[in-house]
């Protein structure tokens, strides 16, 4: 089991007991809907599955105030009168006599899942929980949040097992200001909210939500703030997932299956504006931000407060109607999908000779069988270099394997060739004739394109080598290849991946050439990323001098470890930031995940 699912029905039995407009939204079909989805899409049962725990009181108080913990516990005795005049003390918060026993659980939840993860019971898992915890700070409950069951996680993490550095990633359309206060001064813990603020406007209408607020005194820099100052779900990239939306599905219970980012999405004035206030502000605390030029510079001009909306609600009609138009939009993207049945193989190797000292999980299958001779055969004839012994064996072993891909067999693989130009000219020919409508194609090192590849839309070739930028077409890209981190982090963030969920291949091929010029960990992370496009059906080649030491590091990446770190960071040259925004110059025409949707107006 590598992902663990921790959750316990009994957070359900809180409830709204008055009426109260602003409230009624937190109720507990929020949690059973996501428990439903994950059965329907046959998820829960792949996971190792943990009931949830009451976190103890000693536990709550690495983060809450021993007088709010026992105010909490008093509840459990309070009439509904006495609740709701409770509840009334705090912005958006309801309380029920079985709150207290709730909350203890959605922060056990939250500790069982750190438990397992740490000790290696589970390589990752998701935590289920009610109520929510982001906006609860050290002695107050806010926004339907009870208690901060993030922090609460993240400083036992620290004192239970050692955790030196933890980041904080909080995706939620409203700011986890709760988190942000109790973390604020704290280098140890990097905290980064991407939500909605509308210039202020947007509960919980604070300005330490903006992008300006970095952290304070030696925390500074470590509080990431990316506020959005416009509703984006018709310029943004909702995460699509792979399961079919029942009509009565929230955006919560979709957003817990596997998902990734859409493809044809433009990003909006407002959105660059906020990345660069972003950037801006975080500039001073980060070397990694240091570069220049790494984005065309725009003019952008903040809204005046006369264009900007009025204060949304958390709970309020406006607030509801933005919530189902997001609703509506994710519904519209998953209607289109299908689950994917899970391959009985998930990744598999094939190797030209043994390499014993390789090791591996035991569950990645090393691969020996080979394609029928006839078929190999009659692929061979296109390349005298593979009816050499050595090639043809290892082309009846890639041909095999990548067929397992096709049909759903295996999910990713990597294979060894002594010609790897030639190999890879076949496999993406046989991808294509197999079943596969578009195959991406990353080659690195002295690969070039077939000359005679037909011109049909189906395959997006990007060569990664020498020093020339250059859009051949756009669907023929070549890039240089950096000798910096920023630089290369900078060319997959801003050209690869936008290159390839635009295209949304079937299909990833990854082939490392002579002189690829990669590190271990560069083409690891590369394969990695590239998992995502095509819903993890990638094939890498590597050229048979590779090491085994390459090849083990990458069969490990696909199958869902995580890819070696890249070392000390260094700055992106002038000359690689320049030849990106060349190519995004050239190709942005074709491409909508490399624009930029002016606003009104603006040309």
């Amino acid at each position: 089991m590598r992902t663990a699912l921790v959750y316990h029905e009994e957070m359900t039995a809180a409830r709204l007991l008055w009426d109260d407009p602003e409230c009624e939204i937190e109720r507990p079909e929020r949690l059973t809907a996501a428990v439903e989805r994950l059965q329907q899409g046959g998820l829960e049962q792949r996971c190792l599955q943990l009931a949830a725990r009451e976190a103890s009181e000693a536990e709550l108080g690495l983060v809450h105030s021993p007088e709010y913990v026992s105010l909490m516990r008093g509840t459990q005795a309070l009439s509904t009168e006495e609740l709701q005049a409770l509840s009334g003390q705090y912005d958006a918060v309801y309380f029920h006599p079985s709150t207290f026993h709730c909350a203890r659980l959605a922060a056990g939840a939250a500790l069982q899942l750190v438990d397992a993860v740490l000790t290696g019971t589970a390589h990752n898992g998701l935590a289920l929980v009610r109520p929510p915890g982001h906006h609860s700070q050290r002695a107050a409950a806010n926004g339907f949040c009870v208690f901060n069951n993030v922090a609460i996680a993240a400083r036992y993490a620290q004192k239970r097992h050692g955790v030196h550095r933890i980041l904080i990633v909080d995706w939620d359309v409203h700011h986890g200001q709760g988190i942000q206060y109790i973390f604020e001064d704290d280098p140890s813990v990097l905290y980064f909210s991407w939500h909605r603020y509308e210039h202020g406007r947007f509960w919980p209408y604070l300005r330490e939500s903006d992008a300006d607020a970095v952290g304070l005194g030696p925390g500074r820099g470590f509080t990431v703030n990316l506020p959005w100052n416009q509703a984006l779900t018709r310029r943004l990239g909702i995460p699509r997932g792979r399961c079919r939306p029942l009509p009565s599905a929230s955006p919560t219970s979709r957003s817990c299956c596997k998902c990734w980012p859409a493809a044809g999405s433009v990003l909006c004035w407002s959105a660059l504006e906020s990345i660069q206030s972003v950037r801006a502000a975080q500039a001073p605390h980060w070397t990694s931000l240091w570069q220049q030029g790494s984005t065309p510079t725009l003019s952008l001009s903040t809204c005046s407060p006369e264009r900007r909306p009025s204060p949304v609600s958390p709970g309020g009609p406006k607030c509801k109607a933005a919530e189902a138009q997001t609703s509506a939009v994710l519904s519209s993207l998953l209607d289109r999908l299908h689950l994917c049945a899970t391959p009985p193989v998930r990744t598999a190797i094939a190797l030209t000779a043994p390499a014993a000292a390789m090791v591996l999980p035991p569950d990645i299958l090393r691969q020996e069988e080979s394609a029928p001779r006839e078929e190999t055969q009659a692929w061979a004839r296109l390349h005298e270099a593979l009816t050499q012994d050595t090639a043809f064996t290892a082309l009846g072993k890639v041909l095999h394997l990548l067929n397992g891909i096709l049909d759903g067999q295996v999910s990713s693989g990597i294979a060894t060739t002594p010609a790897a130009a030639s190999t890879l000219e076949v496999v993406l020919r046989q991808g294509l004739s197999h079943g596969a409508q578009r195959v991406f194609c990353v080659a690195l090192g002295q690969l070039d394109r077939p000359p005679d590849l037909d011109n049909d839309g189906r395959t997006l070739w990007l060569n990664i080598r020498g020093k020339e930028a250059a859009a051949l077409s756009t669907l023929h890209v070549s890039v240089p290849l950096s000798g910096t981190t920023g630089g290369f982090l900078s060319c997959i963030l801003a050209l690869v991946l936008p290159l390839a969920y635009g295209f949304q291949p079937d299909l990833v091929l990854v082939a490392l050439g002579p002189a690829h010029g990669l590190q271990d960990p560069q083409a690891a992370l590369l394969a990695a990323l590239l998992r995502g496009p095509a819903g993890g059906r990638v094939l890498v080649l590597v050229e048979q001098e590779s090491t085994c030491q390459l090849v083990g590091v990458l069969a490990r990446v696909l199958h869902g470890d995580p890819p070696p770190s890249l070392g000390p960071f260094s700055v992106a040259s002038p000359d690689d930031v320049q030849a990106l925004v060349h190519l995004r110059g050239q190709l942005e025409a074709k491409w909508e995940m490399l624009q930029v949707a002016a606003p009104s107006g603006v040309p």
